[in-house]
């Protein structure tokens, strides 16, 4: 009987040299297939490699003390992001060293044999990184050893980050594990294989080269949140690192997740500080630009799928009446900024089907759940479900607005009393437009002083029977918005820093606007330089953005600014 062509594969990949024979003479360098091609990285490396070179040869410095930094990476975007990042940072003059995991994909079981030739194919690429970059393989490292079991701690953390693969993965919230015949319990069983196999690795790796930080993308899903919690588990320094939806705009964290958004230092060092009436401006522009869904500069999302039509004529196409009406905005199910940031709920799920009960049985007011807009580029289940799980037919005060609902939430939050959140942005909008909200996760907003932060469900009922009995009993003051808007300012605008490049390398313009050598140059010192710095873990400074680069990121005057500061 013929071998299949999957057994054929598994038959081969335990014979020396097989894979390598196969990609030298039968692919010719080739990778298997689109989706685990870098021949773009490929084609830039050389050059990449030109410039760190004479960089390094200039008297131009861009740190006082190099440092040894580690840097891991996993899949196509991830590590050809990383890979430019430690080019950069190597011609700057530190000691690089960059693991990476050679899976093509992060959800379903991969063959031996594709592996071998994918790790083959990926140190062929990364070889023209060298000696700039020391460059090690998961799968090597992995595939030589037997690893011992994990130490108990680290074992549960990466339990916790193989669940929270699952619930981003599948958009879902509620996972059972031990049901090996369901997607989700295949789903686990996959990536707790994988991420267990990452913190092996980077138990051993980080012991060796111990280096003076660790630099990880996301750090909290997939191999990349395995090797942050190994690096925490060692109390190695470790910088997290994010992009949003502005360009040439990078988000960072100094030893935590960097989705957490915690804003503590930034609000801390400006909460102070008044807004400037350009500053105010700047914000209107952009407030008026969401509103009307619009994009704005170099921000690259619409959420809203049509303007601002006006609250009445919103009142009226929903057939709303004069009862006070609390408006529940709902994050996507299994979004990474809802995952684990629960405060009295078990997740988001149950505060929205506690909430939709609540509702159904008061007559006296009207409830409105707006569907995130984004849930139109998911597949995972939708709120909508959650809702209509509950009630198959809505009680008549109950609206539920779907997510490609010509509705414009600006205009919601204009016709209502009382705003309910978990972590989504438009909490912190709600009360920039002056309507009290309160917030049920754990948001970056949160216990900034301008919104209702209940801890346990007792607060919560007791804060929604406040705010619907008595329209006023939550207002917030003059002093409350003013403060939201302080807030916002420093969220969108000082929050993130200034970076070149965003995470789709080859997708953007970026590398062409910032090509290496310039990011290497005065110039990118003067834009860049303490980006990089609290790359390598170095405090922020938290100086304001000159509102030159927030017009254009690139532009002459930019510098100009910077250099009178």
């Amino acid at each position: 009987m013929p071998l299949s062509k999957r057994d054929l594969k598994q038959l081969l990949a335990g014979l020396p040299l097989t894979t390598d024979l196969y990609l030298t003479l039968i692919q010719r360098g080739k990778p298997l297939s689109r989706a685990s091609s870098l021949d773009r990285l490929q084609q830039a490396l050389p050059q990449w490699k030109g410039t760190v070179t004479q960089a390094l040869q200039t008297s131009h410095q861009w740190q006082d003390k190099p440092k040894k930094v580690a840097i891991f990476a996993a899949y196509r975007v991830w590590l050809q992001h990383a890979t430019l990042l430690g080019m950069a940072l190597a011609g700057m003059g530190n000691r690089i060293h960059l693991a990476f995991a050679p899976y093509t994909f992060w959800r379903r079981q991969e063959n031996r044999f594709d592996l071998k030739y994918q790790n083959s194919y990926l140190k062929g690429i990364l070889q023209f990184a060298k000696p700039h970059l020391e460059i090690v393989s998961i799968y090597d490292e992995f595939s030589r050893n037997s690893s011992p079991d994990l130490p108990s701690l680290l074992e549960e953390a990466i339990r916790y980050v193989s669940l929270q693969d699952v619930q981003y993965t599948l958009q879902i919230e509620d996972v059972v594990t031990d049901d090996l015949s369901s997607e989700a319990a295949q789903l686990y069983q996959l990536r707790l294989q994988r991420n267990r196999a990452a913190a092996h690795l980077a138990l051993t790796w980080l012991r060796q080269i111990d280096p003076e930080v660790v630099i990880v993308p996301n750090g909290a899903i997939l191999e990349m949140g395995a090797v942050y919690q190994v690096a925490r588990y060692l109390n190695l320094p470790t910088v997290t690192y994010e992009f949003g939806e502005q360009r040439q705009r990078i988000w960072l964290a100094n030893n935590e997740i960097v989705m957490r958004q915690n804003t503590d230092e930034l609000w801390n060092a400006r909460k102070h500080l008044s807004l400037t009436a350009e500053q105010k401006r700047t914000l209107q522009e952009l407030f008026e630009s969401r509103r009307k869904a619009n994009l704005w500069k170099n921000f690259t999302r619409r959420w809203q799928g049509v303007s601002s039509q006006g609250a009445e004529q919103t009142r009226q196409q929903l057939g709303l009446d004069d009862r006070p009406i609390a408006l529940l905005a709902a994050n996507v199910i299994g979004d990474s900024l809802t995952l684990g940031r629960q405060i009295f709920s078990i997740n988001m799920t149950e505060w929205i089907q506690r909430t939709v009960r609540l509702f159904a049985e008061r007559q006296d007011v009207q409830f409105i759940v707006r569907i995130h807009p984004g849930e139109r580029y998911t597949k995972g289940p939708s709120v909508a479900q959650v809702v209509q799980n509950l009630f198959p037919q809505l009680p008549r005060q109950i609206h539920l607005i779907p997510a490609d609902a010509p509705i414009n939430t600006y205009d919601l939050i204009e016709l209502a009393t009382l705003g309910l959140v978990y972590t989504t942005t438009t909490g912190l909008e709600m009360a920039m437009m002056g309507l009290p909200v309160i917030v049920a996760g754990q948001t970056h907003y949160r216990n900034r002083g301008f919104t209702y932060d209940p801890s346990s469900w007792d607060e919560y009922f007791n804060l929604l029977e406040r705010g619907l009995s008595e329209v006023s009993a939550l207002r917030l003051s003059p002093e409350n918005v003013e403060l939201a808007w302080n807030y916002a300012y420093r969220f969108f605008f000082e929050y993130p820093m200034s970076f070149p490049w965003h995470l789709h390398l080859f997708e953007t313009k970026d590398i062409e606007t910032w090509p290496l050598e310039k990011v290497l140059s005065r110039e990118g010192k003067t834009l860049f330089g303490e980006s990089f710095r609290a790359l390598l873990g170095e405090p922020r400074s938290y100086t304001p953005l000159p509102s030159a680069y927030i017009d254009d990121p690139s532009s002459a005057k930019v510098l100009r600014e910077m250099n009178e500061d």
